[in-house]
C-alpha cells in the first residue's frame, strides 16, 4: 500500500488547498465535514486505510479554512460557493479520470451541489446527512455562525460548550470559518433529481442532528441506506463507517 502523502494544489484563485492521498487503485475522492479535516474525518480513525486496503486510492481534500489548506481572513477570498470552486479546481488539476465521491456532513452537502453543477462521479456516498438538513442549510449555517461568535466566551455548562471545544481541538480559525460559512449556498429539493448515479446514504443510528437519512435515501433516484453505530460525531470514530463505505464501493 502506498504511504499517505500530502500535496498543495491550486484551488480557486490559486489558493493552496491540501490534498492527502493514500493507497493505489481507483480513486475515491473524500470531502470532510465542517470544522474537521481529512486527518480527523478519514485518516485518524482508519477509514482511509480501510479504503486503501480494499484496492482504492483515497484522495482527501482539506476544505478552505480547514486542516492544512489556506485560512485567509480576507473576505475577498470567499466568493459565493468558494468551497465548490476550490474542489472543482483541484479535481481539474489532479485529472483523476473516473472516480467515486464520498462526503460526510458538510462534505455530503458539497457533494450534492457538485453533482448538480455537472460533476459525474461513478458512485456517491453521502455520510452523516439527512433530508431536512440537506435542504434547509440556512438554519444550521446560522446556528454555527452564532456558535463561532461565542467561540471565546462559551463556558462549561453552556449548550454549545462541547461543540466549541471540538472546534478548538481541531484548530478552527473562527474568522476564516465564519467567512467560509457565509459563502455557502442552500440546496433546493429539485437538485436531488440530478443525483442519477448509484448512491449510499450512511449515518449513525443515533445521529439526531441532521434529520432523516431514510427520507434522503427514499428521495434519491438510486440510493440505498446503511446505518452504523454512533451519533453524528462518534460515528466517525468507529470502524463501521469506513467498512460501510468499502462494502458499498466493492459491490
Amino acid at each position: 500500500m502506498a504511504q499517505s502523502g500530502i500535496q498543495l494544489v491550486s484551488g480557486h484563485g490559486g489558493a493552496p488547498i491540501a490534498v492527502h492521498r493514500l493507497g493505489e487503485g481507483s480513486p475515491v475522492v473524500m470531502i470532510h465535514g465542517l470544522a474537521s479535516s481529512a486527518e480527523i474525518n478519514w485518516l485518524k480513525y482508519g477509514h482511509a486505510k480501510t479504503i486503501a486496503a480494499a484496492g482504492f486510492e483515497a484522495v482527501m481534500l482539506d476544505l478552505r479554512a480547514h486542516g492544512e489548506s489556506v485560512k485567509s481572513h480576507d473576505p475577498a477570498a470567499y466568493p459565493q460557493d468558494v468551497a465548490l470552486l476550490d474542489i472543482e479546481a483541484v479535481l481539474g488539476a489532479l485529472d483523476l479520470g473516473r472516480f467515486d465521491l464520498v462526503g460526510y456532513s458538510l462534505g455530503s452537502r458539497l457533494s450534492v451541489q457538485l453533482v448538480a453543477r455537472g460533476l459525474a462521479p461513478k458512485r456517491l456516498v453521502l455520510g452523516g446527512m439527512g433530508y431536512e438538513t440537506l435542504t434547509n442549510w440556512a438554519a444550521r449555517r446560522d446556528h454555527f455562525l452564532v456558535m463561532l461568535d461565542r467561540f471565546n466566551v462559551s463556558k462549561l455548562g453552556d449548550n454549545d460548550f462541547l461543540a466549541i471545544q471540538f472546534m478548538k481541538n481541531t484548530g478552527v480559525d473562527p474568522v476564516a470559518m465564519k467567512l467560509l460559512l457565509r459563502s455557502t449556498g442552500d440546496i433546493a429539493d429539485a437538485m436531488l433529481d440530478t443525483i442519477a448515479m448509484p448512491t449510499l446514504v450512511v449515518a449513525g443510528e443515533d445521529d439526531g442532528d441532521v434529520g432523516s437519512p431514510a427520507r434522503l435515501a427514499q428521495r434519491l433516484p438510486d440510493a440505498r441506506l446503511r446505518m452504523v453505530p454512533g451519533n453524528h460525531m462518534s460515528a466517525v470514530t468507529k470502524p463501521d463507517l469506513g467498512q460501510a463505505i468499502v462494502d458499498y464501493l466493492a459491490t
